[in-house]
């Protein structure tokens, strides 16, 4: 597992915007699915093999991530957790998050690994 930290890139002013700014999440090719998960305070989806790369960005709130037996990492917004295909993996939430999960054949975070 990565664990990527995102950062608006630019401001976003066509279109008489204003207050905006903007910036890539990744490029994905192949089928591509994107769904909202919403977790509770003290959720978890139990570990699970990824049916295809995976990215599990958190867009509200905070939480933590794992693959396999590795310890806990902790994921807040603006930042995803990347798995591949098979990787077994969980997630939870002692307060609550809300994630955009991206799955597809292949994907390329547009943001650097977290440190």
């Amino acid at each position: 597992m990565k664990i990527f930290a995102f950062e608006p890139t630019r401001e976003l002013t066509r279109f008489d915007s204003r207050g905006a700014t903007i910036g890539g999440v990744a490029r994905a090719s192949g089928a591509v699915r994107v769904s909202l998960l919403q977790l509770a305070a003290d959720a978890v989806v139990g570990a699970h093999p990824a049916a295809s790369p995976q990215l599990f960005l958190v867009v509200a709130g905070s939480g933590w991530t794992r693959s396999g037996e590795e310890p806990r990492s902790p994921v807040a917004a603006g930042e995803a957790a990347l798995w591949d295909v098979d990787e077994l993996h969980e997630s939870g939430s002692e307060h609550g998050l809300t994630a955009v999960i991206v799955e597809a054949d292949a994907i390329e975070p547009l943001a650097r690994p977290r440190l």
